[in-house]
């Protein structure tokens, strides 16, 4: 892959990484803002629910940042967009839709039908 793809994929990697950065300081923000102790046991509740699942999404985002980073790594060591399984190329078009992959979409499609037997 030549240098002109290679920084056109760490620009969208790095715009990624720091709009779920944000996020996740925003989060934060407002978690240790909201103090609001609620007197209806039902409300806690609700709140509590809301909390559960905004870390739960964070907590995905948190993984997605460890790939976005992995991905960034290997444009530096120059193994960006080949395939960890078959070392072919991975096409443009699979790496534009998901810049952290590692597998071809022969290699994916075959992990995954591995995955639905087991």
């Amino acid at each position: 892959m030549n240098s002109e793809k290679l920084e056109y994929f760490r620009g969208i990697l790095q715009e990624e990484k720091r709009t779920l950065l944000e996020e996740a300081g925003r989060t934060v923000m407002e978690m240790n803002s909201d103090t609001t102790n609620f007197p209806d046991p039902t409300d806690r509740a609700t709140q509590e629910s809301d909390r559960t699942f905004e870390l739960r999404i964070r907590d995905r985002e948190r993984k997605l940042i460890n790939k976005i980073q992995e991905a960034l790594n290997r444009i530096d060591n120059g193994t960006f967009g080949i395939c960890e399984v078959c070392e072919e190329d991975i096409s443009e078009a699979r790496l534009k839709a998901r810049p952290v992959t590692t597998l071809c979409i022969d290699c994916k499609m075959e992990q995954e039908k591995k995955e639905r037997f087991r």
